[in-house]
């Protein structure tokens, strides 16, 4: 499977950005699409998730604030920030999830910047 993330960008703190990943495949043969990142210096975290049945997850610094979705007819998953922070800037990957097998995309630079 492919991955093709897109939509970063640089952006004012307090703006928005809309990630985008397309998927090769349908985005329903794995158990969950996700959106990474890796900001300089620190370890890749998980940022969201979404599972096959439609229950989202976020980590603690993002709720609220990122919204995950998915398009199915255009094997699409979307990730909505908004009120962005510096501390949000990082390199972003789309990666999807299939009994403990990751298929990961190109990342997708985030900057958040005055």
């Amino acid at each position: 499977v492919q991955l093709q993330a897109s939509g970063g960008g640089l952006v004012q703190p307090g703006g928005s950005l809309r990630l985008s990943c397309e998927a090769s495949g349908n985005i329903f043969s794995f158990n969950t699409m996700n959106w990474y990142r890796q900001a300089p210096g620190k370890q890749r975290e998980l940022v969201a998730r979404i599972a096959q049945i439609g229950s989202t997850d976020y980590t603690n610094a993002v709720k609220g604030r990122f919204t995950i979705s998915r398009d199915s007819t255009r094997n699409t998953v979307y990730l909505q920030m908004n009120s962005l922070s510096t501390d949000d800037t990082a390199v972003y990957f789309c990666n999807a999830e299939l009994r403990a097998l990751h298929f990961w995309g190109q990342g997708t630079q985030v900057t958040v910047s005055s």
